[in-house]
């Protein structure tokens, strides 16, 4: 039992493939998202991801905001887990071109496919997207910088991922039957795994929610809160079976996660019962007992505490 995995279970990712990529220097695009860009790629997305893997050649990528500067390479991924607007090209300095107009393809044109630049080196990238409920995903991707950047492996290392890659660009454009399934495995694929080399990276002395899914004493606590949240636990019930003392988890977890163990399984109890309400018709009294409260009074309480509205007005929000 790992905590990223529990998480990951419960997220219930959307994900997928939409467009490939060609490039030839010199150029520059502005990937910054318009009015809507969320709702294109999904009609009913509420925080999404977006990725880029080259898969030849090699180019540069920034946010605007930022004077840091990547150089991207063949093997590569770089991700926006807030869907942070971007630079990325073979020359920054360039006026960009934004990534909207190279989106609209003439008559008879292939949407999921953009051809863009002069006559240099060429760079391919395929892009994709994860979707999830933001409040479920707030644990994970809230301690991920505004762009995280890893490599999925050089040459013969990466090649596992980034030819399944370029297949999955070409069922996208193929539409073949059960294209829209390996797409999403795909892209699932590559966002759990840039994922955890993003936290295998980290140092030591790192504390955050990701670093606290590493460590032995804190991830095996949050593993067990993921796995059982409805569980009535006390703080000696969760330092007992994560093999320490109450003081040592309480201190360690504090100090990792930046709330105390209960608290954070309450957030969590309530982000799982807001997912329920905006997506089922269960009674709002069912769905207080499956994540944990026997009094639907005092789930109301903990409800409007955390979300600012009592569940049924939540619930009437969602279906709008």
């Amino acid at each position: 039992m790992d905590a990223l995995s529990e998480v990951l279970k419960a997220f219930t990712l959307t994900t997928g493939i939409f467009l490939e990529a060609e490039f030839a220097a010199p150029w520059c695009v502005d990937s910054t998202p318009g009015a809507g860009d969320d709702r294109q790629i999904l009609p009913r997305a509420e925080q999404v991801s977006i990725f880029h893997v080259l898969t030849d050649g090699e180019c540069l990528a920034k946010l605007p905001a930022d004077p840091e500067v990547v150089r991207l390479r063949r093997g590569d991924l770089i991700m926006f887990p807030r869907s942070d607007g971007h630079l990325i090209g073979s020359d920054l300095h360039l006026t960009p071109v934004p990534m909207q107009v190279l989106l609209q393809p003439a008559v008879g044109g292939d949407p999921s496919r953009v051809s863009h630049g002069g006559a240099g080196a060429r760079t391919r990238l395929v892009c994709g997207y994860v979707v999830c409920d933001k409040w479920l995903c707030r644990p994970l991707l809230g301690a991920l910088p505004a762009m995280l950047h890893v490599s999925l492996g050089e040459e013969g290392a990466g090649s596992w991922l980034i030819e399944p890659l370029r297949r999955g660009a070409e069922v996208s454009r193929a539409r073949s039957p059960g294209g829209e399934a390996v797409l999403s495995k795909l892209s699932e694929l590559v966002f759990v795994e840039a994922i955890r080399r993003y936290i295998s990276a980290l140092p030591d002395d790192q504390h955050s929610w990701l670093a606290g899914v590493r460590d032995p004493i804190v991830g095996r606590a949050l593993a067990l809160l993921h796995a059982s949240p409805a569980r009535p636990w006390t703080m000696d019930d969760l330092a007992r079976e994560a093999a320490t003392s109450r003081s040592v988890l309480g201190e360690r977890f504090t100090a990792m996660v930046a709330e105390p163990p209960m608290q954070y399984l309450t957030r969590w109890r309530l982000a799982l019962a807001a997912k329920s309400l905006g997506n089922e018709q269960e009674q709002v009294a069912r769905i207080a007992k499956r994540v944990g409260y026997d009094s639907e009074a005092a789930f109301n309480r903990a409800f409007k505490r955390e979300f600012g509205m009592p569940p049924a007005a939540w619930r009437r929000a969602a279906r709008a």
